[in-house]
């Protein structure tokens, strides 16, 4: 049993984050696949993965403990969106910080020896670790985001209106995980070990995630005590079996003559969430062109944008999703 004790000033500290990153995601979808008792909702994305995987999908498999806890790579990346800013924090991660992450991780003693590289900085086995993260998210995560992601800002608009409906108190109360109870002050979940938590007024960061075993997870940084811990909860409601990204399609002429071809493609690319990075990629231009299109249409209230760490997501507004709609409608003819 976990038992988060909140005081007062914890309680108004709490907010919602919408992603705990994406490298962490990535590192829990390796833990998923290896441990097939948990979540109905990632079966169909375990088998589709597992049909495409060799044996061993090395080298960061080799980084998954014999036993016990693995690696944060949330502490180490941090929880940006983007792919690329996540490896720029590994690489400068400081070498204090890769041995507390290091230390005490149970791995098989043929990995010992690269594992004690990652933990003294050596760059040329961080390089390794990066492009491990890289090759398994491009294998394991990027072919089914656009449906997690869409599961991830659901939940976490969710989360936020229940804070704006009834504060702290209705989101600890709706947040939808079984057995997971608030008794002013402490909030009960089910656990591996029975856990005591005194926030101490730091509150707490609540998390959709995608891989996500089906109950919570307590993530927090021993060696900074003064940041909120997180729990993070199940995002997906529906089974992750869309192999393959989302096709983005053409937008519309009548959407493209309104806005131009490019910014109406902007806009039908938020409908799933994206970074500038992201949509640079997808549109094929600058990441400063790319920027230059979302801020029209931020101007003109047809998306959001939200700051995540050193990226920034941008997400289509109710207004943007009408536009799109009623361009459908007279697309058909009506």
């Amino acid at each position: 049993m976990l038992r988060i004790h909140f005081t007062s000033e914890d309680v108004t500290r709490t907010r919602v984050a919408a992603t705990i990153g994406v490298a962490a995601e990535t590192y829990h979808s390796l833990e998923m696949l290896r441990d097939s008792r948990n979540s109905l909702q990632l079966g169909p994305w375990r088998s589709a993965v597992a049909s495409r995987l060799g044996p061993h999908p090395e080298p960061l498999a080799s980084l998954l403990p014999v036993r016990g806890p693995g690696l944060d790579l949330l502490a180490l990346m941090g929880d940006p969106p983007d792919l690329e800013h996540a490896v720029d924090n590994l690489l400068s991660a400081p070498v204090l910080r890769l041995r507390r992450e290091f230390d005490g991780i149970d791995f098989r003693p043929a990995y010992a020896p690269w594992a004690g590289r990652l933990r003294d900085g050596d760059r040329e086995s961080l390089q390794e670790l990066a492009d491990a993260v890289r090759g398994w998210h491009r294998l394991a995560v990027e072919p089914f985001w656009n449906q997690g992601r869409s599961a991830l800002v659901a939940l976490s608009a969710h989360y936020a209106d229940l804070v704006l409906q009834g504060g702290v108190d209705l989101l600890l109360r709706s947040l939808g995980v079984p057995e997971v109870r608030w008794r002013p002050p402490v909030l009960e979940a089910p656990y591996p070990r029975r856990t005591e938590v005194h926030l101490r007024g730091r509150g707490l960061v609540i998390t959709p995630a995608v891989f996500s075993p089906q109950g919570v997870s307590f993530l927090w940084d021993p060696l900074d005590t003064t940041q909120p811990p997180r729990l993070t909860v199940p995002a997906l409601r529906e089974p992750l079996a869309h192999v393959g990204p989302a096709e983005q399609g053409d937008p519309d002429p009548s959407l493209a003559s309104l806005l131009g071809r490019t910014r109406a493609a902007a806009l039908l690319a938020t409908r799933v969430g994206c970074t500038t990075t992201e949509l640079a990629r997808r549109l094929g231009v600058s990441a400063a062109a790319a920027s230059q299109h979302t801020r029209v249409l931020r101007d003109a209230d047809l998306i959001t944008t939200t700051r995540r760490g050193g990226a920034v997501l941008h997400l289509i507004t109710p207004l943007g999703t009408a536009l799109l709609k009623a361009r459908r409608f007279n697309q058909g003819g009506v």
